[in-house]
Formats: structure tokens, sequence, C-alpha cells
């Protein structure tokens, strides 16, 4: 479990709160699962945030596991409830409560019913969407895209890449721009944090490949604002100068932890109206002029 003495220093005030105005977030990636309990009108996390890693292989039974040690964690802790709503954001593209492609993951999740698998196996609600898109909408609702106007694009830099499009607070649901072709291979391939790592790059060397990246992504969308995102964002001091795009980059100010708090706002969003979809979301989003 991370962050124990902080979890230990809220205790107090989570416990006995107003549990309705509360979900699960989990945040599936292809080297780790992250979870935590979130209270959605602070869009902040109350508990401390769990991480074990992926399995490998990651096939879904492989992977559900973990995720129920996770939430078994959460209620032992007295963080979570047994009737909690729960979200997932999974890496891939999802309609209908299923996973259409799979990154970084096996591809046994493909086509499989993992909205009620998971629910099945945890007992409770769960509502599933891409891992980026809920990082992104976490985002819009609390952090550096709140309030933002015209096109917002969202990259979450970690074992591949993860993307978030917004047009004046709309999601544009399941873009994966990390499989864009660049230098004849999927960019997350080679621009990833984790492909930085095995191709043995220095920031600046590689920041010279991703601005040719950003420069074919903002020729094809024209963002007004891009966010960086997952693991690479806790590192931006390191690159953030060698990096040249027409506009403004910012990182999500919630970090790492943008996906489990937007999988909360999925899971309760789905517990509340009856409906998994990401765009119903929109209701609650900030104006945007």
């Amino acid at each position: 479990m991370e962050d124990g003495k902080a979890g230990a220093a809220v205790a107090g005030a989570a416990h006995g709160a107003d549990e309705s105005q509360r979900a699960i977030g989990i945040d599936i990636g292809g080297t780790g699962v992250k979870g935590g309990v979130v209270d959605l009108e602070l869009g902040e996390m109350v508990s401390p945030r769990i991480r074990k890693p992926t399995p490998q292989p990651s096939t879904p039974d492989a992977v559900m596991a973990i995720v129920e040690a996770v939430v078994r964690e959460l209620i032992d802790g007295g963080w979570a409830t047994h009737g909690m709503p729960a979200g997932c954001g999974l890496p891939g593209v999802v309609k209908h409560g299923q996973l259409k492609t799979a990154a970084n993951i096996d591809q046994g999740w493909v086509n499989a019913p993992v909205q009620q698998m998971l629910a099945d196996r945890l007992g409770r609600p769960v509502a599933i969407g891409n891992d980026a898109d809920v990082a992104g909408m976490a985002e819009l609702l609390f952090g550096a895209a709140r309030g933002q106007s015209g096109t917002v694009l969202m990259l979450t830099l970690g074992t591949g890449i993860g993307s978030a499009l917004f047009v004046d607070g709309r999601l544009v649901p399941n873009t994966e721009f990390g499989h864009l072709q660049f230098h004849g291979k999927d960019a997350e391939k080679l621009l990833s944090a984790t492909a930085r790592e095995r191709r043995g790059l220095s920031w600046k060397r590689w920041a010279k490949d991703f601005n040719q990246f950003l420069a074919q992504v903002e020729l094809y969308f024209g963002p007004d604002l891009i966010i960086l995102g997952g693991g690479g964002s806790k590192v931006y001091a390191k690159y953030m100068g060698y990096l040249t795009t027409r506009a403004p980059i910012v990182t999500a100010r919630l970090l790492n932890s943008a996906g489990i708090v937007g999988a909360a706002l999925l899971g309760h969003a789905e517990a509340q109206e009856g409906t998994a979809s990401l765009p119903a979301l929109e209701s609650v989003a900030p104006a945007v002029s």
C-alpha cells in the first residue's frame, strides 16, 4: 500500500463521511493496477492509493484477481463499503461494456464482457471506460482543463501513450493517438515513458522525437491546450525545456491519480444515472466559454 502515513492522517475525516458522494476508482495499466476511494465533491482521493503490479500474462482473470485484492484492501481498511460503486479505466477502446482493443494487456480482454465480469467479481455496480478518457474527465472537472474552451488534448505517458480529446468540454471518446504511425511504428512503441527507458534515451533526445509527434498531432487537431498526464508527468521538469509546440503545455493537476479519480466519477455516474458512458458526465462538467 502506498501513502500509508497520509492515509492514516486523514482516516478520521474519511470514515463516517457521506458515502453517497464516494466511489472506488481503479486504473488498470500495463505495469500496475492502482486504486483508491474518491470524494466526488472534492475530486480527491480520501483513502491511501494502492498499487499492485499487473500480472504477466495480464489475462482478464489474473488482472481481475488483483483488482479484487485492491478493493478488498480498501474494504478491510475501512475506506470502502460493500455497496460502494466502482469505476475502472482500461487501456483500450471501450464500447457497450466490452474492450474492443487491448493495449499493453493480454488480447484475451478483447470482446470479453468486461463490465459484467468486474461487477460479478467485485459484487457491486461497476462501470468501465478508456483509461485516458477517464483521466481526462477528471482533469476537465477538477484539474488543468477546468473551464477551458476550445480543443483540449490530454496525453498520458506511461507504459503506452493514452489520449483524451475534448471540444468545448465535450469528450470525443476512445481516441488512440498513441497508435498513430511514427517512424513506421505505433508512436507509443517509441515515445512512451517505458519506451524511453527501453531505448536508453536522454530526456533531450527523447524530446526531439516527441516534438515531432506533437507537431503531427497539432497538424491534425489544432489543440488549444495540451495536458500531459500519467507517470511521465511526474518528471516534467526534466524535459519541459526541450518541448516546442504551438499550444501551451501543462501537466495534469491530478498527476498520476487522474485515472483513479476519473474512474470513480464514471462508476458513480453509472450507479446514479444507470448509464456507464463518459458523455453522461457532461451534465456535471463546468461551463466553458
